[in-house]
């Protein structure tokens, strides 16, 4: 298991080498080498949907609702369309294209809607359910709290994913790669793991040694 000291000491040496250095706000980033690991074999596909303790960025949050839902949603999300809107979205691809760059949640009547008539263009990118009844404010922050992590790389198997940008604390960008590490964990055996490192958009990557 990756010790969180050691975690920490690279997330600080990255955000002290590169923060600042760009005229853009930098994500940082977790990148994971593995070994022994074959992405084509179902026991090794890696497909994990991930809630962080800490927002790693500012999400835009797509709610699908009809009705009553429907109006609350728009008070909290970036973006609301209804059955009628997702059918308009689905007759124009460059539009529809657009709704891959939002965290969605959907009412579960218009789940298989979306899925129909939006699904070839979200790149497997489909909404969470939001129940019935449930706090959308709520939702709505959690969604912004969720990343998927999946396989990359045939050759050179590697998972990668966002868990922070230049503005947030060391401490909350390492509890965020903290939650990622113990989920992966979970699923490989530590000799799995070839390397971690931690790195901004545009600098160099940190080792965690």
């Amino acid at each position: 298991m990756i010790d969180k000291k050691r975690l920490a000491q690279a997330v600080e040496v990255c955000l002290a080498e590169n923060k600042g250095k760009r005229k853009f706000q930098q994500s940082v980033d977790l990148a994971i080498g593995f070994e022994n690991v074959d992405f084509k074999k179902p026991d090794d596909k890696l497909n994990l949907t991930l809630l962080l303790p800490h927002a790693p960025k500012k999400q835009s949050i797509l709610v699908y609702a009809d009705g009553q839902v429907e109006m609350e949603a728009k008070n909290h999300a970036d973006l609301v369309l209804n059955k009628a809107q997702v059918n308009e979205y689905s007759k124009d691809a460059k539009k529809a294209k657009t709704l891959v760059k939002y965290n969605s949640l959907a009412v579960p009547t218009l789940m298989a809607e979306v899925g129909k008539k939006l699904g070839k263009y979200l790149r497997g990118k489909m909404p969470a359910v939001l129940p019935p009844g449930a706090d959308i404010k709520a939702f709505i922050e959690r969604s912004a709290r969720t990343i998927s992590i999946k396989s990359k790389g045939k050759m050179l198997p590697a998972a990668h994913c966002i868990i922070g940008n230049e503005s947030m604390s060391a401490e909350e960008i390492t509890d965020n790669a903290k939650t990622v590490l113990e989920a992966l964990y979970k699923k490989f055996n530590e000799h799995q793991f070839k390397s971690i490192v931690i790195k901004t958009t545009m600098g160099k990557p940190v080792k965690v040694k």
